[in-house]
């Protein structure tokens, strides 16, 4: 896997042609597999035999892993997504309350309240040439602004948190930074938590501390300090990509737009198409099979580190046609993509990121509808990391 990360679907392309798994080198020369193909992917996710706690990865259990490497913490972060079977359950259980159908509905004026805020904001940051970063001023502080609403986690920490959470998915920095970038979250949450402790309010982190208080089965203090981790990190880097990628994708067929406009195609259209065609997370670390597994008539030998291939599995042809890498927002989608998650371990916030996206893009474009993008799209930097699939700048123009 190249830890520079870059703009996957070329190599995905010629991946899958060869087949549906493959054997990677992970960043320090670590050996593992991807799961591609749509099919083989979907079967893996939800495999009985598919574990997600880090006792049974091999290398690390024996030793082998470094204490810096840059993908250690996917592994050994304490929460839902390093847990399983009750122990998933029972934290699943302690969050379901707050993504909720209904809680995602109670929580859609206030999305929209800071939509209209931030699009305000966008036209005064425009510069003297015209051109204003999207990304910056409007795709990343609408979800960082909702989870960290949500957790109860003051606007003042929202950059810090940001930066962190791309040294901590990134994949292509040192075990020094690397280390240093975890040490620093784990310091700033063990903040949030004082702070929430010392005086509760109408947020996640307080609700979250008082089951610990009230009942032995609530979240022990790191599965608390890996809960706010999973939640700040996914609760806006995922929905950060879907809207970055769903205005680019949008700017570069304007065909598919005019669809949108004309009332022939919806919004939601536009976010599902985008989570199937340019799926906001790439590779997703880890998973391992509890013995050696047959999938795809290929062999995963119990304990090898698998990345689930979001991105390979979107643009499947096999799944979505030969025609599986054309934007299309009038597309069959009787084959769902797996962009976010399938089986125990699905998405949790995929309600909201989905309201986000929805109510991000619509009024995005009624207020802009010349709306586009300010350089051409292959030049646009990708991010540093073969885990999140996007820009890492977003220049555009509001009025064509």
């Amino acid at each position: 896997m190249d830890p520079a990360g870059g703009c996957p679907h070329a190599a995905n392309a010629r991946l899958l042609a060869q087949g549906a798994v493959t054997s990677v080198i992970l960043p320090g020369e670590v050996e593992g597999m991807a799961v591609l193909g749509h099919d083989a992917l979907k079967e893996f996710l939800s495999h009985p035999d598919v574990a997600k706690n880090a006792r049974h990865f091999s290398a690390l259990r024996a030793g082998g892993i470094p204490e810096g490497w840059p993908l250690k913490t996917f592994a050994t972060v304490q929460g839902m997504t390093t847990a399983d079977g009750a122990d998933h359950r029972r934290l699943r259980s302690l969050m379901s309350k707050a993504f909720t159908t209904r809680r995602v509905e109670e929580l859609r004026p206030r999305v929209e309240a800071l939509t209209e805020l931030l699009l305000d904001g966008l036209e005064e940051a425009v510069g003297a040439d015209g051109v204003v970063d999207l990304r910056t001023h409007f795709a990343l502080p609408l979800p960082m602004g909702v989870i960290c609403e949500l957790l109860g986690v003051d606007a003042a920490e929202h950059d810090r948190l940001h930066r962190l959470s791309n040294r901590i998915v990134a994949t292509d920095i040192g075990p020094a930074e690397a280390m240093a970038a975890n040490r620093e979250m784990v310091e700033v949450l063990g903040a949030v938590v004082t702070a929430r402790s010392a005086g509760p309010g109408e947020n996640l982190t307080s609700a979250l501390i008082a089951a610990r208080e009230e009942n032995g089965d609530g979240l022990s203090p790191q599965e608390l300090i890996g809960t706010l981790m999973l939640m700040i990190i996914a609760g806006h880097e995922t929905t950060l990509n879907l809207i970055t990628n769903a205005v680019r994708a949008l700017c570069t067929h304007r065909d598919q737009l005019a669809l949108v406009r004309s009332g022939q195609a919806s919004w939601s259209a536009v976010v599902e198409e985008t989570l199937r065609w340019d799926s906001p997370v790439s590779y997703f670390p880890f998973r391992y099979p509890t013995r050696d597994l047959i999938l795809d008539g290929t062999v995963i030998p119990g304990g090898t580190p698998v990345l689930a291939g979001y991105s390979a599995a979107g643009r499947d042809p096999k799944a979505h046609g030969p025609d599986a890498e054309r934007f299309d927002l009038t597309r069959d989608n009787e084959t769902r993509h797996l962009s976010l998650g399938h089986g125990a371990h699905y998405c949790m916030g995929a309600p909201l990121a989905r309201m986000e996206g929805t109510v991000a893009l619509e009024r995005l474009f009624t207020r802009f509808p010349d709306l586009d993008l300010a350089v051409p799209e292959p030049e646009l930097p990708r991010h540093a990391s073969f885990v999140g699939n996007s820009v890492r700048r977003l220049p555009v123009r509001l009025h064509g």
